[in-house]
């Protein structure tokens, strides 16, 4: 699933190429794409778009009154459409404009979980961004700190929450603990001050590179593009120390991990069973 890094280097691309474009109509073209009835899509009809913004792993559509809130899910896209087919492959929505091209919503897959929610801009602070939590970047290592004593669970799973901090997701989660140096078992209520503030460097260190490759594309990467220390690498070796990256895989996902620089050379059991080391 795209995370902060991607959604946010897309939304500055689009907003550099679509700024100023004058919204036509709104196409979906099934009825699970618009998630909601009000308000309609045409209030934002003959009204141009003012930027592309982010908040979380959302994109924002800003048509001054109206947003229109996409997430692209794991496999969705927000693609700049030249052709306008009338059955695009995997289309799910279109932006049409009145001059140019279009933004198509894409999602491969028969999950169907893409879509655009159009919301009014003083109703922002609800639904469906309402669910999240503060802005990785947001955090200070006080902050996080007070977080992590507050809801004691396991690191990597904190990190994933977006009730809990909003843009992370599997890989950055991965990466984040190996530059931390702690297990993404170890337990939040734990970790105390300095482990706080291990996590938050590398939290804004994680998003930095992240960003910095994703603003060299002309699109958004897929998570086999994107460069990453341990994410995408078991069974290679550790960047840091040469160790043999492992894993603990769950039925959506991988947990990567080195055990020397996380887990004191202990390797974790691979399956959902085992009593995890704290």
């Amino acid at each position: 699933m795209p995370e902060l890094p991607e959604v946010q280097a897309h939304a500055e691309r689009l907003t550099q190429q679509f700024r100023g474009a004058v919204l036509q109509r709104f196409v979906p073209f099934n009825f699970t794409a618009l998630k909601t009835a009000v308000p309609r899509p045409d209030d934002a009809y003959d009204t141009p778009l003012l930027g592309v913004g982010r908040r979380g792993k959302y994109l924002l559509l800003d048509f001054g009154p109206i947003h229109f809130v996409i997430h692209l899910m794991q496999g969705g896209r927000l693609l700049v459409d030249t052709s306008q087919s009338a059955k695009p492959r995997n289309g799910q929505a279109r932006f049409v404009f009145a001059d140019g091209p279009a933004l198509l919503l894409t999602e491969a897959g028969k999950e169907r979980r893409a879509g655009v929610w159009c919301v009014a801009t003083d109703a922002l602070a609800g639904p469906p961004l309402n669910r999240l939590g503060p802005e990785a970047l947001e955090y200070t290592p006080a902050t996080l700190a007070a977080a992590f004593a507050a809801d004691n669970m396991r690191v990597h799973g904190f990190l994933r929450n977006q009730r809990h901090i909003a843009g992370l997701g599997r890989m950055l989660a991965n990466e984040v603990c190996h530059r931390a140096h702690v297990s993404p078992f170890a337990m939040t209520g734990k970790l105390g001050a300095a482990g706080a503030a291990a996590v938050h460097a590398a939290i804004v260190a994680a998003i930095d590179d992240g960003l910095t490759y994703e603003r060299t594309r002309t699109d958004m990467s897929s998570s086999a593009d994107r460069p990453g220390r341990v994410h995408g690498r078991v069974g290679q070796a550790c960047p840091e120390c040469g160790d043999t990256i492992r894993s603990v895989s769950y039925s959506g996902y991988t947990v990567a991990y080195c055990p020397t620089c996380q887990t004191v050379g202990k390797v974790l059991a691979d399956n959902t069973t085992s009593k995890f080391l704290k």
